[in-house]
């Protein structure tokens, strides 16, 4: 396992930055629950001059106030297909696909864990998604589990220094 190359991040939403769970208040407002420490993590990140993107299968307008509120620039919604949509973000940022690390749980996010250079599945994720990574989180989505993988990227990059 290595991820001192890694040069971007590329995360899901429901079930990696949340716990799965869909909420619905009184009036169908949808309500989404983010942990703290993967706002930090997210945030140091960034911080450091990496490249972090959401991609998510689903719309929410909650997802782009918790990305504004954590300085992402990059948010893709609606992507249930999500291997072009990643293909294009890539592209974009003109990195290799060996320079990016994915974050997912579900079936949606094993094509570009299967392309990208770091493949990290929480610990709640299907099987087939923790066959397919590198890494499985303690954590599970939602409880932990981004600032887990971000911890261990950064410390394979200090250990590469």
């Amino acid at each position: 396992m290595n991820g001192r190359d890694i040069q971007a991040l590329v995360l899901d939403v429901d079930g990696v930055l949340t716990d799965g769970r869909l909420y619905y208040g009184e009036q169908g407002e949808q309500i989404k629950v983010f942990h703290v420490l993967d706002g930090a993590g997210i945030v140091e990140w960034i911080r450091r001059g990496l490249k972090l993107a959401i991609l998510s299968g689903r719309n929410s307008p909650i997802i782009n106030r918790r990305a504004q509120d954590l300085g992402i620039t990059e948010v893709i919604q609606g992507a249930l297909e999500k291997l072009e949509p990643f293909r294009q973000l890539i592209d974009r940022w003109g990195l290799a696909p060996q320079q990016v690390a994915y974050i997912g749980d579900d079936w949606p996010d094993i094509p570009p864990m299967q392309q990208c250079g770091f493949a990290v599945a929480v610990q709640n994720a299907l099987p087939e998604v923790k066959q397919a990574s590198k890494l499985v989180t303690r954590a599970s989505g939602g409880a932990g589990a981004v600032r887990e993988a971000i911890d261990y990227l950064l410390s394979q990059k200090r250990n590469d220094q």
